[in-house]
């Protein structure tokens, strides 16, 4: 037990665990959206799948049917979510088209920001929000501060 890394390779520390009434339809949307990767699967009782491993860009993500009976339900079960999903991506013009012709809903539009980062939001098609962004400008605090606008009034 003492060779046994306790963060598993591929994992960071805060790894998303993605609640849907559908982990199939939803593997395949992370999928086409995004480009990501299903690593593995384990299926559960009455087949719905209870652990869905998921690669996206330099990080892993799990993915998991809903299971009321054991308080694990999505977004839309609960009326949305209050967390969104941050995803740095190389071109967020691109990923952020993919995901609306994959089937999300565009929430806040894609925009330059104050803060240095080219940023949107979407809602996939499960109820979890996603920031897709790029950095576009590596600011100092004070410049970030600066731009932003006053929240006065």
């Amino acid at each position: 037990m003492a060779n046994v890394n306790p963060i598993p390779i591929g994992f960071h520390t805060i790894t998303p665990l993605l609640t849907v009434a559908n982990a199939a339809d939803a593997i395949e949307f992370y999928q086409e959206a995004f480009g990501a990767r299903e690593i593995s699967r384990l299926r559960g009782p009455r087949g719905k799948l209870m652990h869905v491993e998921m690669h996206l860009g330099t990080s892993r993500f799990l993915l998991s049917d809903e299971f009321p009976e054991q308080g694990k339900q999505g977004p839309r079960a609960i009326g949305g979510s209050p967390v969104t999903i941050q995803l740095y991506v190389e071109d967020a013009d691109a990923t952020f088209e993919r995901a609306v012709a994959a089937g999300a809903k565009p929430t806040v539009p894609l925009e330059d920001r104050f803060w240095g980062d080219r940023h949107g939001q979407v809602e996939d098609p499960f109820g979890h929000r996603w920031a897709i962004a790029s950095r576009t400008e590596d600011l100092t605090r004070e410049e970030i501060m600066t731009r932003a606008p006053t929240m006065e009034g």
